[in-house]
């Protein structure tokens, strides 16, 4: 089976990294989850991407606030795909971590999430490895209608009861 390195610089990325880890467990697609700081623990993190490969990695997901340097790093050393995510900042709200991550050079892509897009990094990998495995196609195909019969509960129930009551239930 395909695995996925989620990796994180620190655990205060651990709530929108987590995100990535459910949406994993959904689908049944093996990951290991780690903190590396490439900043702090250098030697950590080059041993962390030079062997992501040999450890059946396929993909790397990578989030990073700020300076944002792990995703980069990564895809500068593991050969197959990286997906960024930017973490929400104080300081600017993550824009900084977003223009970090997708201003790679040529040569050194990073696909880049939405800020605090764990969940969604989490079905681009899904959706990766769905192009060489038909049974989590089928996943995805199912999660999908998932999605489509959620929406229109929301929206029948909408109707039935109206806006003010639908807007009550919301905030039990």
């Amino acid at each position: 089976m395909s695995k996925i390195g989620i990796v994180m610089g620190s655990d205060s990325d651990m709530p929108v990294m987590s995100k990535a880890a459910e949406i994993l467990d959904k689908f049944g697609v093996d990951y290991e989850m780690t903190i590396i700081s490439a900043h702090r623990e250098p030697d950590a993190f080059f041993e962390y991407a030079r062997t992501a490969e040999e450890k059946g990695f396929k993909i790397i997901i990578a989030g990073a606030g700020m300076a944002a340097h792990l995703p980069g790093m990564c895809a500068a050393i593991f050969p197959m795909p990286v997906i960024g995510i930017p973490m929400h900042t104080t300081s600017l709200g993550g824009r900084d971590s977003l223009y970090s991550i997708v201003q790679m050079p040529s040569g050194i892509p990073v696909a880049t999430v939405a800020i605090n897009g764990g969940a969604n990094a989490a079905l681009l990998a899904v959706r990766m490895l769905a192009i060489s495995d038909e049974e989590l196609l089928k996943k995805l195909k199912d999660y999908k209608e998932e999605l489509k019969e959620g929406v229109e509960k929301k929206a029948d129930k909408l109707k039935k009861v109206g806006y003010k009551e639908y807007m009550e239930s919301m905030k039990k």
